[in-house]
């Protein structure tokens, strides 16, 4: 049962046999302990967030009438609400999209009262506390030799427009009116880093502040985007990658209308695919992966540039037609779209980054909107955390408890406490019994 690690563990013992005793059923044998018990699964329900009321005893003086109050049991503490309380009221409401309304009738429903401005006093409280590990996150996503970025709209209620100017560069347009959530995917020698940024800035500019903290000596990243020149980072030089993914959907709409030019496409397409999964599998680093590609796929893409080349020369297309504007969109950025067969690393598509927005957008559909740009601070740092933490397969819940229970330590060296080392470092802190001599 290796899928509930996070499960109250009971060992049971027989209550008659042991290792070692003659065996009930043919009582000639031994019996021994098997290495795999058998194993019973039992899931109860229970509210998001429990509570313990303690009725401490209080002993009154007849004469004085001084007050004595039994103290709370040993391991009780100060706190009405712990760090594990923060942190699932931060992972239901910015993990898992449960707006802080909802999750007031869910508790109210358990009879554990948990009002909406309660949840969002926890969430506000603890942001300082994990503003060091976010900025370490940015810190280290800024070192990454791939980058990946795109954005999706938002609401903020309260943006003024001293705020919308105070928020983009002089030289930007002071009367942009969009708010978007930016997301920034890192990675890095296996480790992914998500981050968000919510407000009037495009997802270009987000990558521009996270380039700024890049370290000098580095060369420039490869970066992954769609074709929008709002995600460039205007002020940093990039590697420039085009998605092929967005370039393949153009062609998937075209599967009635063009079912035969279509086709030819999305099946080179799969092709080249087909190459990339294979790699995944073996697990090839990046130079061997792009001598495969160019090996197989680098042929493919060329007939493909080939016969996007010959509608157009032979007229056997109308150049604007659907499918016209489906291959000019295509070389135009043919350089973008093949950089995975020139440089070891690049991506074949954004969707990685597709998939983190998923979170900002979960959010947008349940709970509509941030109030105002420190309600989508909170979110973005509780995003960042939670998500990264999940791209790296470990549990963002005890994750979050952790950078709160050990808040100094985190300020101290927020490196050491990444959710990839985070583990190592708290084993470190509270090393076992050591053996007897």
């Amino acid at each position: 049962m290796s899928a509930y690690t996070g499960a109250e563990q009971v060992t049971v013992a027989h209550p008659d046999l042991h290792s070692g005793d003659a065996c009930p059923h043919c009582l000639e044998g031994t019996l021994y302990r098997q290495n795999e018990p058998a194993q019973l699964v039992r899931i109860i329900g229970m509210a998001p967030l429990s509570a313990t009321v303690y009725a401490c005893d209080r002993l009154r003086c007849h004469l004085c009438g001084e007050v004595t109050t039994a103290p709370a049991p040993e391991g009780v503490g100060p706190e009405k609400y712990d760090a594990t309380a923060t942190s699932m009221v931060g992972l239901l409401k910015y993990g898992a999209g449960l707006p802080f309304n909802r999750i007031e009738t869910l508790q109210a429903g358990m009879r554990i009262p948990l009002p909406a401005a309660t949840q969002w006093d926890l969430v506000r409280k603890a942001v300082p506390v994990l503003a060091p590990a976010h900025a370490e996150l940015l810190h280290q996503a800024a070192q990454a030799p791939v980058l990946y970025n795109d954005d999706t709209t938002m609401k903020v209620l309260k943006l003024t427009k001293a705020q919308r100017a105070a928020a983009l560069a002089d030289d930007a347009h002071t009367e942009r009116t969009g708010i978007f959530t930016s997301g920034i995917v890192a990675t890095e020698e296996g480790r992914q880093i998500a981050l968000f940024f919510t407000g009037v800035r495009h997802a270009g500019e987000n990558l521009a502040t996270v380039l700024a903290h890049r370290a000098a000596d580095l060369p420039a990243p490869i970066q992954m985007c769609d074709g929008l020149s709002r995600n460039a980072p205007s002020d940093f030089d990039t590697v420039m990658s085009s998605c092929l993914a967005h370039a393949r959907r153009k062609y998937v709409e075209l599967t009635e209308t063009f079912p035969e030019e279509a086709r030819f496409v999305l099946e080179t397409l799969r092709e080249v695919y087909g190459t990339e999964a294979r790699i995944q599998a073996e697990g090839l680093d990046p130079e061997p992966r792009l001598l495969r590609h160019q090996a197989e796929s680098a042929p493919r893409m060329a007939i493909l540039e080939q016969w996007m080349r010959t509608q157009f020369e032979e007229r056997r297309i109308e150049p604007n037609s659907t499918l016209g504007a489906a291959i000019r969109y295509m070389q135009k950025r043919w350089p973008e779209l093949t950089l995975f067969l020139r440089v070891p690393g690049a991506p074949l598509d954004n969707n990685v980054t597709e998939r983190v927005l998923k979170k900002a957008i979960l959010h947008r559909k349940n709970a509509l909107f941030y109030r105002t740009l420190n309600g989508a601070y909170v979110g973005d740092t509780f995003m960042s955390l939670i998500h990264t933490a999940e791209l790296n397969h470990v549990a963002p819940f005890e994750y979050l408890v952790a950078l709160q229970r050990h808040g100094d330590a985190v300020a101290a060296n927020p490196a050491d406490w990444m959710p990839w080392n985070y583990q190592a470092t708290l084993a470190q802190q509270n090393p076992g019994p050591e053996p007897p001599d």
